[in-house]
């Protein structure tokens, strides 16, 4: 296969199908993630909530997502991507079913905590699709894989309140989170029968060991290390966020025992890499086996920024237009703000289309680049503003960051094989990481400053991503009696 197209509705070609039935999952894993969101309002009013204990879930949401997305993806890569997605369908749509039967705030806000963990389906598609799809159409497959996943936030919005007033009544949002949930456990069990980890007669390659990614230098070792830190930050900062001296849903004693566990964990994690790697640093690696962190690190920050500030822009974007316009309802800005994630659709398989056709790095370049700019335009939206140019610059502003993420994950299976699992899961960590902080500088200055932060940090990642090395040649991957099979990048 050389330069022929992705022909989408040949469902008679197994990478095709593959395809489908795995973005698919993603989309459910979505809806079920972001179900609740939708239905907040009748939440709120069954439960009596205050204004603190509903953003208390909002936050609990993510959290979990973050340690998860590094779990599963070393899962992955140990597993296989259909028995894992299968297991991560049917445990969310359990969780989801007892979400929609809590009782109590305290039952919603620990079920609403273990609903991150659902937020980590993203992936495992990653790896499916590397494993079907050669490398010239691997970024248009990985984008139409994201890009359709990520609007399952988006079908759940539109959707479940309508099921919810079908059903009638104070329960009516039960109802429609529960058919959510049962759809899920269900679509589980017909995705570990149909699904394959890949094409007959290929090889699934799997890390030496687990734990940790495999680095090939001791200076990548501590860089390693170093790109592990922000991640256990972003936790801290959301515990710090339902700590008494914010929103009070933690007392002292317990904020201050997240942050040990927060410590120790570290520790842990870097035993667990030392051990994985041992045998690297102190024999070395073949230069034929060899690939260079900084390809890692470079992902991460360039997704921090793209689907970090889309998490970030999504969660405030209605509020923004119906504070910057006068006369808006708060259905009409929510509208308006929609458009921000219908661009997934187009958006996410046209950056990896871009990176496939144009070079992994002058493709980021050039859409990060736009992000930057596109945020800097939105700080400039004030209410003299005429409103449909406000929602076209907002829109255009999105293409971009969503094309990046496409960017993105068109290179992460190219780096190695048998690590694409957790290649992807640290990128998708920072994805989490990079909506925290965004969302942490929310809270302390106005829209535009927010804007002009995303932009600015933009900036700097541009920089980054010209230190990326452009993803050529051979990968060498080793086969499970120890020899060496060479994989075409390009």
């Amino acid at each position: 296969m050389t330069t022929e197209k992705l022909r989408l509705l040949n469902f008679g070609d197994p990478k095709i199908k593959t395809l489908h039935i795995t973005w698919f999952a993603f989309f459910l894993t979505f809806v079920v993630w972001f179900s609740h969101a939708p239905l907040l309002a009748a939440i709120k009013v069954a439960f009596d909530l205050t204004t603190a204990e509903v953003k208390a879930l909002l936050i609990l949401n993510v959290a979990l997502t973050i340690p998860s997305r590094i779990v599963i993806g070393t899962l992955v890569d140990k597993y296989g991507p259909r028995a894992i997605y299968s297991m991560l369908l049917m445990v969310g749509g359990v969780i989801c079913i007892a979400f929609a039967s809590a009782q109590t705030y305290e039952q919603l806000a620990i079920l609403r905590f273990l609903s991150g963990f659902i937020g980590a389906g993203f992936v495992i598609g990653i790896r499916m699709v590397s494993e079907w799809f050669p490398a010239k159409q691997v970024g248009i497959a990985e984008g139409i894989y994201g890009g359709w996943g990520n609007f399952g936030s988006a079908a759940a919005a539109m959707t479940l309140p309508t099921v919810a007033l079908m059903f009638g009544g104070e329960d009516g949002w039960r109802y429609a989170l529960g058919m959510t949930g049962v759809f899920a456990f269900l679509y589980g069990l017909l995705y570990r029968k149909i699904a394959r980890d890949t094409p007959k007669g290929s090889t699934y390659f799997k890390p030496k060991k687990h734990g940790g990614l495999e680095v090939t230098s001791k200076g990548d070792f501590f860089f390693y290390l170093l790109m592990n830190i922000p991640m256990y930050l972003a936790l801290a900062i959301l515990t710090w966020k339902l700590s008494p001296s914010n929103l009070g849903l933690l007392n002292e004693t317990a904020t201050y025992g997240i942050y040990a566990v927060l410590v120790v964990l570290f520790v842990v994690q870097v035993r667990a890499i030392y051990h994985v790697n041992e045998e690297n640093l102190k024999h070395g690696v073949p230069e034929i086996q060899r690939y260079k962190f900084k390809q890692v690190a470079v992902l991460d920050v360039a997704y921090f920024v793209t689907f970090g500030s889309e998490l970030a822009v999504v969660s405030m974007l209605p509020l923004f237009f119906l504070e910057t316009f006068e006369g808006l309802s708060p259905v009409q800005a929510g509208l308006l703000a929609s458009g921000f994630a219908f661009m997934n659709l187009v958006a996410r398989p046209t950056g990896g289309h871009f990176s496939d056709k144009y070079g992994r790095r002058k493709a980021l370049s050039i859409l990060i680049a736009g992000l930057a700019i596109g945020y800097m335009v939105l700080s400039q939206i004030d209410s003299n503003w005429f409103i449909p140019l406000a929602v076209i610059a907002t829109m255009c502003c999105s293409f971009f960051v969503q094309a990046g993420e496409g960017a993105v994950f068109a290179a992460v299976p190219l780096i190695q094989r048998r690590m694409t699992g957790q290649i992807a899961g640290m990128a998708g960590a920072y994805g989490n990481v990079g909506a925290v902080c965004y969302l942490t500088v929310l809270s302390f200055v106005d829209y535009s400053t927010f804007f002009m932060v995303i932009g600015a940090s933009a900036a700097v990642v541009f920089l980054f991503v010209q230190f990326m090395d452009e993803p050529s040649g051979k990968m060498a991957e080793i086969l499970p009696d120890g020899t060496v099979q060479l994989i075409d990048v390009e």
